[in-house]
């Protein structure tokens, strides 16, 4: 098996073209960044002295359409299939090499999180910051890290699923989707809701492997694909169980996100080929100056807003006592402009202080076996699947989460030779 993942496969299509897309850099930042507005944007925010309340502006009854095409985890796993297929496609490493340098570019920049969230919990608390907003604060931000633990199981497949899409092509994403129909099947017909986490590699890998077809130009009725993707959750949504926003909202018995479900599936499909059926309209913008400059700078926008976010809500909100208006009132809009700044100008420091992590420093790495890096990845799996259920709240969790990931990026590093 391990001959078989460090070399193409005989049957594999052609190689991926050798220059960079633009128009998948553009999903990228595009999904990141709408991903980081909706989070600025929809927080229903008060506090009552002790307690912060956090609501959903999306909860507002006829609005969960929107969340169709807001909720952009599906372009970025797409547009992360399509950048794996190609980089992969280009090296003249071992898989487990390559697996290797992806894995650090996930993992570095979580160490400065980690670093400034572990102590800062009980810092804050020592200066008299309330316990439940604070607790709240810390629990979010370790949270959003799902999406690099679901990520680092797509590379870490990225191998195999190419040898399969070489091999047996769009009957990969078609097993993928019937998985995700029996999951959806069983966790719904038994009322064992934790049945449907294994859709997290049902639906996300199909995603992702949509990506290689992208990356070989076989994505070439993408009209049909967005009409069968929208129409099919259409349906889902109108006879089945799965609710309308694809978003978890507060409140709601069932979450076509967490885990995802066959609507979320549907959705995807759709959102891709609605993509690729705007890509000449789109790549015009991928060679803009904004792009070139949020591009290296993404990761970290993405790991640092929560915190640009809790900071602004602690002093409007819970030190001021300023609760968010309703959506959608006068004003909301009128003080959106000033909340959105604030937040900016919070970000910005963190932007400029943190970004240089972005990119591990140039160390050597160790000679790549399969045994190696398999431990890496669990370990650093293991230290972000920590984070997004505990989050940085105080405890003992936390600091085991990141030596687990420190381990990670150790375990890719040269071994140190014994006479």
């Amino acid at each position: 098996m391990t001959v078989l993942l460090e070399r193409p496969p005989v049957s594999a299509p052609p190689a991926p073209p050798r220059t960079r897309d633009g128009f998948i850099d553009l999903l990228r930042v595009f999904g990141m960044a709408l991903v980081v507005l909706q989070h600025w944007t929809i927080p229903v925010l008060s506090y009552d002295g002790a307690v912060l309340t956090t609501g959903n502006a999306l909860s507002t009854p006829g609005v969960w359409v929107i969340t169709w095409i807001s909720q952009v985890m599906p372009l970025v796993f797409f547009a992360g299939g399509a950048a794996n297929a190609i980089s992969f496609g280009r090296t003249r490493s071992t898989a487990p090499q390559w697996i290797n340098v992806r894995l650090r570019r996930l993992a570095w920049p979580l160490l400065p999180l980690a670093a400034v969230w572990i102590p800062l919990p009980q810092a804050l608390a020592a200066l008299g910051v309330p316990e439940q907003p604070l607790e709240t604060g810390a629990r979010l931000t370790g949270q959003l890290l799902w999406f690099l633990a679901v990520y680092l199981i797509a590379v870490a497949a990225t191998p195999l699923l190419t040898r399969l899409h070489g091999r047996y092509g769009w009957r990969v994403p078609a097993v993928l989707a019937a998985g995700a129909v029996v999951v959806d099947g069983l966790r719904f017909g038994t009322g064992v809701e934790s049945l449907g986490y294994v859709n997290i590699v049902c639906v996300w890998l199909a995603v992702h492997q949509l990506g290689f077809f992208y990356a070989e130009g076989r994505l070439r009725r993408p009209a049909l694909l967005a009409l069968g993707g929208f129409g099919a959750a259409a349906l889902l949504v109108a006879f089945g169980p799965y609710p309308g926003s694809m978003i978890g909202l507060p409140g709601a018995e069932v979450s076509n996100m967490a885990p995802p479900t066959l609507a979320m599936l549907a959705v995807s499909f759709g959102q891709i080929g609605l993509a690729v059926l705007l890509r000449p309209w789109l790549s015009r913008l991928s060679s803009g100056k904004v792009l070139a400059w949020a591009s290296p700078r993404i990761m970290t926008v993405y790991l640092w807003h929560m915190p640009a976010l809790f900071a602004v809500t602690g002093v409007v909100v819970v030190l001021l006592g300023l609760d968010t208006p309703a959506p959608g009132s006068a004003g909301w809009f009128a003080g959106w402009p000033l909340w959105f700044g604030l937040l900016c100008l919070v970000m910005w420091p963190l932007l400029r202080v943190f970004s240089r992590f972005e990119q591990p420093p140039a160390l050597p790495y160790g000679k790549a076996t399969w045994r190696g890096t398999l431990s890496a990845v669990v370990l650093v799996g293991g230290g972000l699947l920590t984070l997004t259920v505990a989050g940085f709240a105080p405890g003992a969790a936390p600091f085991l989460a990141t030596v687990a990931i420190v381990g990670g990026l150790l375990v890719t590093g040269p071994r140190v030779r014994t006479s």
